[in-house]
Parts: C-alpha cells; sequence; structure tokens
C-alpha cells in the first residue's frame, strides 16, 4: 500500500505543456458558526501524454517535486468531458 497522498478533481486548465491544473474540493465546518463550507485548492499536476482535458475528473498522487509547481502527477482518468 502507498502511503503518498491521493486526491480526485476537475482538470481547469490544459494550457501549459504536459501540465494540467486540477481543482479539488472539500467540504469543512466553519469553527464558529458550524456550518459547512466549500473550500478548493488548486494543484499543477504532470500529465506526460497531454490525454486531460478541461473538464475532465482525474485522480492525482503526490511524487518527488518535477518542478517548481508540480508535486503531482495524473493516475487515472475518472471521468471524460462530453
Amino acid at each position: 500500500m502507498s502511503l503518498r497522498k491521493r486526491l480526485i478533481g476537475k482538470v481547469v486548465s490544459d494550457k501549459p505543456e504536459k501540465t494540467v491544473v486540477v481543482q479539488v474540493s472539500r467540504k469543512a465546518m466553519h469553527p464558529t458558526y458550524k456550518k459547512y463550507v466549500s473550500k478548493r485548492h488548486k494543484y499543477h499536476v504532470h500529465d506526460e501524454e497531454n490525454r486531460c482535458e478541461v473538464g475532465d475528473i482525474v485522480e492525482i498522487e503526490e511524487t518527488r517535486p518535477l518542478s517548481k509547481l508540480k508535486h503531482f502527477r495524473v493516475v487515472r482518468i475518472l471521468g471524460e468531458k462530453k
């Protein structure tokens, strides 16, 4: 079993070569108001074959630093844009 962090998110940009930007959303409870708030984070992810397109749902995995911003790679595409 791998100890690397795995996340699921949506591709929001595929402009750079061999890189996609993936937005990962999660729900967190507000400490004072006790309401669930949507939080999101964008990750620059390595996509070796340039297979991902904007709108795809992908699974990403933590890896060694590949560049200044890239620390994740695409494991698989879960859902493709229609």
